[in-house]
């Protein structure tokens, strides 16, 4: 899948009057002056309707009058997404360019957009311990843009984050802040003297850390992944275009202290069920790949893309190992 070019707003100061313009390749230029602009220009509210029922919102960052740059927690998982700009009241329909679920990033492409007032990026490579911080958000998904106050608590920090299937993945580089942020806060913009220099990244629902709550990607890595999924380049770490879908739900069990990926369930018309997948299987392979948990059974779905045909092994505990091949249908980002 080949994106058009991603573009972003060049903001630049000029006999103190802001000239704007959209047609610069994205990272081209950046930052600018930011006295004609709030800190709430350029945030939208992201909500998505999950595949496995239920709801889920979070803020998101206008790049272009049609792109979005969020967390990838916010869309993971989601057969829909919806982003409104709360300062026109204006709804667009979305879909996932690509995202990289080891950086949290993901990309929206807006459907029918056009008009949107973008953010002013500006670069998390000069951010220093100490520094004073604006974070913007759409804090408890009410759909109103919330302002918080807060600085630079640390640096290029790690940390674990658990997820709803009882995954974990290890974010690095992140910005800690005393910025008070709430779930429906993730992929909002982070501040510093009216540019963004980072993404917000807060626990919620299904994604949750071991440690602090005040966490900010660098705007830097977002730009990065943003500029890869616009160039069409999937790598181990960034996924573009649809998902591959293989139709598991997975979890943990004590069954054999077998290594692999357990499943708990299997959907309905999925391309699992139709190779006979259960419940309380393990799959063991995956594309000729072993599989030792379901982190690394997501990690190797995403490497294919829909229609893929792969072959998969698995363990039943009463009759033993089998094996086939599995055809992968079109499903939510991971």
């Amino acid at each position: 899948m080949k994106l058009a070019p991603l573009k972003i707003a060049v903001v630049a100061a000029v006999a103190a009057a802001l000239v704007a313009g959209s047609s610069a390749a994205f990272g081209a230029l950046r930052g600018g002056s930011a006295s004609a602009r709030t800190v709430k220009t350029g945030v939208v509210v992201v909500n998505t309707r999950l595949a496995t029922g239920g709801a889920a919102a979070g803020t998101g960052i206008v790049v272009a009058s049609d792109e979005v740059l969020t967390n990838n927690h916010v869309i993971r998982g989601a057969s829909a997404v919806r982003v409104t700009d709360p300062s026109s009241g204006r709804t667009f329909a979305a879909t996932v360019a690509g995202y990289s679920v080891t950086r949290d990033i993901a990309l929206l492409d807006l459907r029918n957009a056009s008009g949107l007032r973008t953010a002013v990026i500006g670069s998390s490579g000069s951010v220093a311990v100490g520094d004073h911080l604006t974070a913007v958000g759409n804090a408890g998904g009410t759909g109103t843009l919330t302002v918080k106050r807060g600085a630079v608590i640390a640096l290029r920090r790690s940390i674990t984050v658990s997820d709803d299937e009882g995954g974990t993945s290890r974010l690095a580089g992140l910005i800690e802040t005393s910025a008070p942020l709430r779930p429906g806060d993730s992929g909002g913009p982070l501040i510093r003297a009216g540019r963004v220099i980072g993404i917000d990244a807060a626990a919620s629902t299904g994604f949750s850390f071991q440690g602090g709550e005040g966490y900010a990607i660098p705007i830097d890595t977002a730009v990065a992944i943003a500029r890869q999924v616009d160039a069409g380049k999937k790598s181990s770490t960034v996924h573009v275009g649809a998902t591959a879908f293989l139709g598991v739900r997975l979890g943990s069990s004590d069954f054999a202290q077998q290594p692999g990926a357990v499943v708990e369930g299997v959907a309905p018309g999925s391309p699992a069920e139709r190779v006979g997948l259960a419940s309380g299987e393990v799959i063991t392979r995956f594309g000729g790949h072993r599989v030792t948990s379901a982190t690394s059974l997501r990690n190797l779905v995403l490497r294919y893309s829909p229609g893929n045909a792969v072959k998969l092994a698995w363990v039943d505990q009463y009759t033993g190992s089998d094996s086939a091949i599995v055809r992968l249908a079109s499903g939510p980002p991971q």
